[in-house]
C-alpha cells in the first residue's frame, strides 16, 4: 500500500508542478519552481525530467523550464470533448446579449467547479473568469447548483469549509432550480445560476450569470432568473457532448 500511496503522491506532485505554469508565467528556473512548490530541489529536478520525457514540459537550452509541445495533444483532446455545438453556443450568446452580463457554464470536478464555456457580456465592467479556471465549490451560485447532485462526502467537505448554512442553501437551490449569491467568493461580485440536467434529470452543469453586485439588484434578479431558466432548459434539451 505504501508504494501505491507513493505513486499517487508523485502524480499529485507532478500535476501541482504543472499548475504553476500559467499564461502570466510560462517559464521557470528549477530553483524557483522548488521555492514556489515547497518541494525539495532534487524532487523538482526528478519531476521535471519525468514530465519532459512525456512532452508535458520542456527544458530549454538556458536551463529554464517551460510547457512542452506534448500538451498540445491534450489541448486538442479537451477541445474536442468540451467544445460546445453551435446551437448551445448560440443559447449562451443570446443570454449574454439579452441580460448584458457574462454567461459561464460550470461543471463539478472533484472539490472544485470548472468553467468550460463562456459568452462575455457587452458591458465594460464585467465578470472575469477564464475558460478552464477552477473555482471554489463552497461559494457562489453555481456551486450551490452543482452540489445539489454531488456525493455526500463532497457536500460534507464544502459544508465544513463554509458552514452549516450552506447545506440549507443547497437544498433551497435544488428545490427552486435557481441560486443567487452576493460577495461570497469576491466582495462586490454577484451571480445567479440554474441547473443543466441530463435526460434522467441529473445535474450535469450550472449555467450562470455573473457581474458587479450593483447590477444584481432585487428588481433585476427575477428577470435574470426567468431568462436563465429558459436558457438552461434549452441547453439541457440540446445536451452537452462531454457529460450527457
Amino acid at each position: 500500500m505504501a508504494a501505491e500511496d507513493g505513486a499517487v503522491r508523485s502524480v499529485t506532485r507532478a500535476l501541482d508542478l504543472l499548475g504553476h505554469f500559467t499564461e502570466q508565467r510560462m517559464v521557470w528556473p528549477v530553483a524557483e519552481l522548488a521555492r514556489v512548490s515547497g518541494l525539495p530541489k532534487t524532487t523538482v529536478v526528478r519531476l521535471v525530467a519525468t514530465l519532459s520525457s512525456t512532452g508535458m514540459l520542456w527544458e530549454r537550452p538556458d536551463g529554464q523550464v517551460t510547457v512542452g509541445a506534448g500538451l498540445m495533444r491534450w489541448a486538442r483532446l479537451a477541445r474536442a470533448a468540451w467544445e460546445l455545438p453551435f446551437e448551445v453556443r448560440a443559447v449562451l450568446e443570446a443570454l449574454a446579449a439579452s441580460s448584458r452580463e457574462t454567461v459561464n457554464l460550470y461543471v463539478r470536478q472533484g472539490f472544485a467547479r470548472v468553467c468550460v464555456a463562456q459568452a462575455e457580456g457587452p458591458q465594460t465592467l464585467r465578470h472575469v473568469v477564464r475558460i478552464g479556471d477552477e473555482m471554489p465549490l463552497w461559494a457562489g451560485a453555481a456551486s450551490k447548483i452543482l452540489l445539489g447532485d454531488a456525493p455526500a462526502d463532497v457536500v460534507d467537505a464544502m459544508v465544513e469549509r463554509a458552514g452549516e448554512g450552506l447545506r440549507e442553501q443547497i437544498a433551497e437551490a435544488a428545490a427552486e432550480k435557481f441560486a443567487v449569491s452576493h460577495g461570497e467568493r469576491e466582495s462586490g461580485a454577484s451571480g445567479v445560476a440554474a441547473p443543466v440536467v441530463d435526460k434522467k434529470g441529473r445535474v450535469v452543469a450550472a449555467l450562470a450569470l455573473g457581474g458587479p453586485t450593483t447590477r444584481f439588484t432585487e428588481d433585476r434578479v427575477p428577470l435574470f432568473r426567468t431568462a436563465l431558466a429558459d436558457a438552461a432548459a434549452e441547453v439541457s434539451r440540446l445536451g452537452l457532448p462531454a457529460v450527457v
